[in-house]
């Protein structure tokens, strides 16, 4: 006797670990590149307010190439529907990111106000950036 298995059995656990990873790769690769700034005194010591525009446009520069990378992962590694892996894995960023911007407010940190809201406004297109190089890939 022979059991069918339904197609995409199996396919949740895939596609929850592809966002996931996706997720991983861009946490460890901002907070170990914040932290490599820091140890070479590029950003200024932890605790203190970034002011300089210079400074913020490198780490959002940086979170934009990541937010990418990371998309790009979950659709490589998404057992179908790329896109949509990519861009629930943006759609992530984007409410963390909304998240921090109310909390920067909120908490009064010290710091321009555009850097997070930038992260929030990037987040999305870069996801999609990182889905659309996935698709491009599998075909």
């Amino acid at each position: 006797m022979t059991t069918q298995v339904a197609e995409g059995s199996g396919s949740a656990p895939r596609s929850t670990g592809a966002i996931l990873a996706g997720f991983v790769a861009v946490v460890v690769l901002s907070v170990g590149t914040d932290q490599v700034f820091h140890a070479l005194k590029v950003y200024p010591p932890f605790g203190q307010p970034m002011w300089d525009p210079k400074l913020n446009l490198l780490a959002l520069s940086y979170r934009c190439v990541y937010g990418a990378l990371g998309s790009y992962i979950a659709g490589r590694l998404a057992p179908r529907r790329p896109m949509k892996h990519a861009m629930i894995l943006a759609g992530i960023g984007f409410v963390l990111s909304i998240l921090g911007t109310i909390g920067s407010v909120v908490m009064k940190v010290q710091g321009p106000l555009w850097y997070p809201i930038s992260i929030a406004v990037t987040a999305l297109p870069f996801g999609w950036l990182g889905g659309w190089l996935a698709t491009r890939k599998r075909a």
